[in-house]
C-alpha cells in the first residue's frame, strides 16, 4: 500500500515537474512591453455618496437614505421584531415594502419616453 502511494506521488511530482519549465514562444508572436502602472487613484466625491439620517419614531429606528435631497429608502428597524426596508421604486415618493431577502438590489432604469 506505500508503494503505491509513493508511486503516485512520484508521478504527481514528475507532472509537476514537466509543467514549470519555460515553454517556448509559439513563431510570429512578440512579447509584451512593459506593463503600464495602474490608474491613478481619484479622490472619491463626498456628494454621490447617499446621506443617511437616524431618527426615532416611538419605538422605531428609522435609517433614511437620500440621494441629491431625495429620499429613494428607508430602512426601519422596530425595538421588538424584523427589521424591513421601503423602497421608492419609481421616484414619486410612493414607499413600498420590499418582503424579498433574496433580492440584490438591483434596479432596471424606467425612464419616460413619451407622454400623451
Amino acid at each position: 500500500m506505500r508503494t503505491l502511494l509513493a508511486l503516485t506521488l512520484l508521478a504527481a511530482a514528475f507532472g509537476a515537474a514537466a509543467q514549470s519549465t519555460a515553454r517556448t514562444r509559439p513563431p510570429g508572436t512578440l512579447p509584451l512591453d512593459e506593463v503600464p502602472p495602474p490608474p491613478q487613484i481619484v479622490a472619491e466625491d463626498p456628494s454621490l455618496e447617499p446621506q443617511v439620517s437616524v431618527r426615532t419614531e416611538g419605538d422605531n429606528t428609522v435609517q433614511e437614505y437620500r440621494m441629491n435631497g431625495k429620499i429613494y429608502m428607508q430602512r426601519v428597524t422596530p425595538r421588538h421584531g424584523k427589521p424591513y426596508v421601503l423602497v421608492d421604486q419609481k421616484g414619486d415618493g410612493t414607499f413600498s415594502k420590499q418582503d424579498n431577502t433574496l433580492d440584490n438590489g438591483v434596479r432596471v432604469p424606467q425612464w419616460v419616453l413619451l407622454e400623451f
